[in-house]
């Protein structure tokens, strides 16, 4: 077995259940909650922007696994220490990943609106970051670049956390309309995206 194909499977094994454990706990959500979530409040423009960049982002690697040729245009030629740094990313993705849909539970939407019964989370890595799943999901597919040696699927990765950033400010001005004075207080002690670290005097 050549070292391309290592990776090839390696890749597919950790996006299959990267996106079982999504795909489950969203369905469950769906069910639990028996409430269809509006997309209007998203804005055409950026619902269109993010289903678009979700089908290149998510298309990319698998295109990837099934023929590295049709991506061969955007290989970098990182070497194979890089690219096993992409593997061990993408493995403990898998686990951040379980974890975070794990603490919102039926909380978890597709859009910016909050679920009816939707109630602030703030433990789990909830605890010290407002939208883990955004940074967990690039680093997700950060590590998808590195394992495919392909800058393309990089660059995807990065293109779709700024539109992520971008709609942010949208949905947590739905957070603060729900929750008031409890969600700006959370802001206060959390980072969006990375922990907020306090620098002592």
């Amino acid at each position: 077995m050549t070292n391309e194909n290592i990776f090839r499977i390696l890749l597919a094994a950790i996006l299959i259940t990267g996106f079982a454990i999504s795909a489950t706990f969203r369905r469950k959500a769906d069910k639990y909650s028996g409430e269809k979530v509006s997309v209007k409040d998203e804005g055409k423009p950026m619902f269109l922007a993010l289903r678009l960049g979700g089908l290149v982002i998510w298309f990319s690697p698998i295109a990837y696994v099934i023929n590295p040729a049709w991506l061969a245009w955007s290989k970098i030629g990182l070497p194979y220490w890089a690219r096993w740094i992409g593997v061990g990313v993408g493995v403990t993705c898998i686990a951040l990943i379980y974890w975070l849909f794990s603490s919102i539970g039926k909380g978890i939407t597709s859009t910016v609106a909050t679920r009816t019964d939707h109630k602030l989370v703030t433990h789990g890595p909830y605890r010290w970051v407002r939208h883990p799943l955004y940074s967990v999901g690039t680093t997700f597919f950060l590590s998808f670049g590195a394992m495919a040696d392909n800058w393309f699927i990089l660059s995807a990765a990065i293109i779709a956390f700024i539109l992520l950033a971008m709609r942010t400010p949208n949905e947590e001005a739905h957070l603060i309309e729900k929750f008031g004075n409890e969600y700006r207080d959370y802001m206060k002690a959390t980072g969006a995206f990375l922990p907020k670290f306090k620098v002592q005097p």
